[in-house]
């Protein structure tokens, strides 16, 4: 059912919500990197590369 490109998609995305995590309890309020930079990474994560992550197809799948 998942090839090997949707596990290292979702490895990368599961890395990419640690950090943006991270970033986000970083210092204070109005810190740079919690403030605009860590909702960005979260936000790209969740509506773009894990519904990716599922939906990729591998090139085993492509050919039937």
């Amino acid at each position: 059912m998942f090839d090997s490109i949707n596990y290292k998609l979702f490895g990368v995305s599961i890395l990419l919500l640690i950090v943006g995590y991270v970033l986000l309890g970083q210092g204070p309020v109005t810190n740079h990197l919690s403030w605009s930079v860590a909702p960005v990474v979260l936000v790209g994560v969740y509506c773009f590369l894990i519904p990716i992550a599922i939906i990729a197809r591998g090139k085993s799948e492509k050919k039937k």
